[in-house]
């Protein structure tokens, strides 16, 4: 699938996954377009956490119980770590979000579902409890999560204010 057309097909699955495995080559695939993702004065911020164990897997589920985490066959956990650069300016926010809109790109590219889970983490007890499950070392933070999978039931992306209603050219 090209560019746009990923672009124009990615959702947020919030639904089941199918019982189906996803292979190493494409989560590779998913997790290096988030390694090329841009990054502030290129200091690379963002690291990742790929979850198959289905221990650890119900674990999370527990912690953030919806259809998506519960069945995702991979959970890949998004982190930063907060780094001052030479300018005196940290892009840990900028960085994660580049490199996660990047994976979910990948992810529709591929046929896969998922979706960006940051809401719940922003309570520290559900972050702390992640950070738990995944052995996630000081320094580090547990942005967001993305459960992966091929949905039961395939969506569609929500409806988009137009280009016009979004855009103006030279000046607002």
């Amino acid at each position: 699938m090209d560019f746009f057309e990923a672009v124009s097909k990615r959702y947020s699955h919030r639904t089941a996954f199918l019982n189906q495995p996803i292979p190493d080559e494409d989560i590779r695939k998913m997790i290096d377009a988030g390694i090329r993702a841009p990054s502030g004065m290129n200091a690379q911020t963002t690291s990742f956490v790929v979850v198959t164990d289905p221990a650890l897997r119900t674990e999370i589920a527990e912690v953030v119980p919806t259809p998506a985490v519960q069945t995702a066959p991979v959970i890949l956990a998004v982190l930063t770590e907060h780094v001052v650069t030479p300018c005196g300016l940290a892009f840990e926010i900028e960085d994660y979000a580049a490199s996660t809109q990047n994976i979910l790109l990948a992810a529709a590219a591929l046929g896969y579902g998922t979706v960006w889970m940051d809401g719940k983490l922003k309570s520290e007890s559900v972050n702390a409890r992640i950070r738990e499950i995944l052995n996630v070392p000081e320094g580090k933070h547990v942005r967001c999560i993305l459960p992966v999978g091929v949905p039961a039931e395939t969506g569609r992306q929500n409806e988009r204010k137009s280009f016009e209603e979004r855009c103006t050219y030279n000046r607002f």
